[in-house]
């Protein structure tokens, strides 16, 4: 229903309604809420009492702005408006309807970014509090967790960069965007922002394996006939996905063919290499791939990385074996290293021994 202004009152309500880009039902609603406030308020500073089971009710005149409150007593409406109170209301309630406003306006704001959520955005860096990063995104400002943000990238006050709208959480300031430059999102939502096959559905992105900052591998497929999916991706000299990679600050892509058949995917996925054999048991997930020796590196990649992306790509394990069986590195995800015993636990121990020597020699 399109709110249509009347009077000078109700010309000032749709105007901050619009300038707010809230409801004006919302704006009258976060009136009546002050002038009930302001009335409880100016009743206890002249000393009456007002029961909470009492029931009241404010009108404001549509004309002039004032408004008046009503007890409720049964179906029948007394007017209790202190004399002089528009003035009063008008002091007491101003603080509250600011308030108000500011609470709509920002439910608005979330309600707007909660349907990006998933897309990119432009953004700012404006501060940073501790470990966490407050980007300007327009209209609302959102926060960048650690977790969501990639070591080598070394961020600045000022730096404008793409990021990826991960998702609204509440926190302890109540909600908050998350916004993220690790999630592997960011690099679907480049594709499709460079590539317009990608855009238009022609090309599907089936699957990224990510590790933020250093190497992603994407698998894509073609809808339609006469369609190169990997090509598309890469462009013409590689103009596209470079445009990617730049916006990724240098991050290495791979972008390979996705296939129904397992065999011909996990070769795929451990490009560079070439002339692989791949067996696959699917009920374990798991694949074994014979690599010849010239390419075993390839395959493997520096600390694995390789190999451990392949396997997250597809999702089987991938057990990457050279010629004769040679060399065998078992590609599985990054998991968090067990912290070794410091040097101060280690000398704790070595005085232990050297006390309970020296007491026996005693």
């Amino acid at each position: 229903m399109v709110y249509v202004p009347k009077t000078d009152f109700a010309t000032a309500i749709a105007q901050i309604a619009a300038e707010r880009s809230i409801d004006p039902e919302v704006v009258k609603g976060s009136i009546k809420e002050a002038v009930l406030a302001a009335f409880r308020r100016d009743a206890r500073e002249r000393g009456v009492e007002i029961s909470d089971k009492e029931n009241y009710e404010v009108e404001i005149d549509s004309n002039t702005g004032d408004p008046k409150v009503f007890q409720l007593v049964g179906k029948k409406k007394k007017d209790v408006t202190p004399p002089g109170f528009g003035r009063i209301a008008a002091q007491t309630a101003k603080q509250v309807i600011l308030q108000k406003i500011s609470e709509a306006e920002k439910s608005a704001i979330l309600d707007e970014y909660s349907k990006r959520i998933g897309t990119l955005v432009s953004g700012m860096i404006l501060r940073f509090e501790g470990p966490r990063i407050i980007i300007d995104i327009g209209k609302a400002e959102a926060v960048m967790l650690p977790k969501e943000q990639v070591r080598s990238e070394g961020y600045k006050l000022n730096q404008r960069l793409t990021f990826y709208l991960s998702e609204i959480i509440e926190g302890p300031r109540g909600k908050q965007i998350i916004a993220s430059r690790a999630h592997p999102g960011l690099v679907k939502g480049l594709f499709r922002r460079e590539v317009p096959e990608v855009s238009s559905g022609a090309v599907e992105i089936k699957a990224i394996a990510r590790e933020p900052g250093e190497r992603s591998k994407v698998a894509v497929f073609s809808n339609r006939a006469g369609i190169d999916p990997v090509g598309s991706c890469v462009g013409q000299k590689g103009v596209r996905v470079q445009e990617v990679i730049n916006e990724l600050n240098g991050e290495k892509i791979d972008i390979i063919p996705w296939s129904e058949e397992s065999e011909k995917f996990i070769a795929a996925a451990l490009s560079p290499a070439e002339g692989v054999s791949v067996k696959v048991d699917k009920k374990k997930e798991e694949a074994k791939v014979t690599v010849p020796e010239s390419q075993l590196s390839l395959a493997i990649g520096k600390e694995g990385q390789n190999a451990r992306l392949a396997a997250k790509l597809t999702g089987f394990k991938v057990d990457v074996v050279g010629p004769e069986g040679k060399k065998t590195v078992k590609a599985e995800e990054k998991k968090p290293k067990k912290k070794k015993a410091g040097k101060k636990e280690e000398d704790k121990k070595e005085k232990k021994v050297k006390t309970k020597k020296e007491s026996s020699g005693k």
